[in-house]
């Protein structure tokens, strides 16, 4: 086995990433921290507070209405991807040039901007002239936009999400099926199996580790949605589309309130700590292959 030269190689080799990650994650942390304890409207000087803007955002309900929301729209997000995600993948898992083109068009949607597929999605759903808008309205859905009802408006951009990062599901999945091994189907095959069967027993065993990976990533994008919420919906109609990121950005940029944000930055990144360690509990589950 191969050793370092000196002890401190391998530190040496680790301090420009280190670096970076103090100079924009840990230090940028530490500023909100300490700002969360002040009250700041940037225009006057700030004025400290303690605890008070942490008690404040939990006892206004704006954390609890903010985790609801993104909540619902993440379950939406991962269950949708995750389902259409395999499917494709069990579709194009085959040899052939047109199913690489497939494959190579289903991604390339993972790759566009989310402003680009937002400002897509916004005239598709347009009650009027959009396509998909212009279909529910006339089948008496969502009259007055799917964008504009705050019924649907959360569902519409988890739906926008679902388009955008599936194919990165599907590739993910795609690379599971191909790492099977092809003689449990064969053996199951000579035992009687039939598709259903052999899905049931061969196949989702052994994509755990896979959708342990895929489900716990594409909560973690669902959790830090911003970009479509802010070109498509603004949070609204009625704050029903008011997601955790969002809900930060208005507090700093729409109210003024530099210390109530900050405290919502802080409670973000312990959930964004709590979905890690789940991400972490998940891979070590499903990285136990059936016996």
């Amino acid at each position: 086995m191969l050793r370092p030269r000196r002890a401190a190689h391998p530190y040496l080799m680790l301090a420009p990433t280190l670096s970076i990650l103090a100079a924009f994650f840990l230090l940028p942390l530490g500023v909100a921290g300490w700002q969360s304890l002040f009250n700041w409207d940037l225009l006057t000087p700030p004025r400290y507070v303690g605890l008070d803007n942490y008690r404040t955002i939990f006892a206004s309900g704006e954390v609890w209405r903010a985790l609801t929301t993104t909540l619902s729209y993440a379950v939406v997000v991962v269950i949708g991807a995750m389902s259409l995600g395999l499917l494709l993948a069990i579709a194009v898992n085959r040899p052939g040039r047109f199913v690489g083109f497939v494959r190579a068009s289903v991604f390339s949607a993972y790759v566009v901007s989310w402003v680009s597929v937002a400002l897509l999605f916004m005239w598709l759903l347009d009650a009027d002239g959009g396509l998909i808008g212009r279909f529910f309205k006339d089948h008496g859905i969502a009259t007055s936009g799917l964008l504009s009802s705050p019924n649907t408006a959360l569902y519409a951009l988890a739906g926008v999400t679902i388009w955008k990062i599936t194919g990165y599901a599907m590739v993910v999945f795609l690379t599971g099926l191909q790492d099977i091994p092809k003689e449990l189907y064969e053996a199951a095959a000579l035992d009687g199996a039939g598709r259903v069967s052999r899905f049931l027993h061969v196949t989702w065993p052994m994509l755990r580790p896979t959708t342990a990976f895929v489900g716990t990533t594409s909560l973690i994008v669902s959790f830090q949605a911003f970009d479509i919420v802010r070109v498509m919906t603004q949070g609204g109609p009625t704050h029903s589309t008011t997601v955790f990121v969002y809900a930060i950005y208005e507090q700093v940029f729409l109210n003024l309130r530099v210390g109530r944000a900050s405290a919502m930055v802080i409670v973000f990144f312990v959930l964004l700590l709590a979905l890690t360690g789940l991400q972490l509990w998940a891979w070590r589950l499903g990285t136990r292959r059936p016996a």
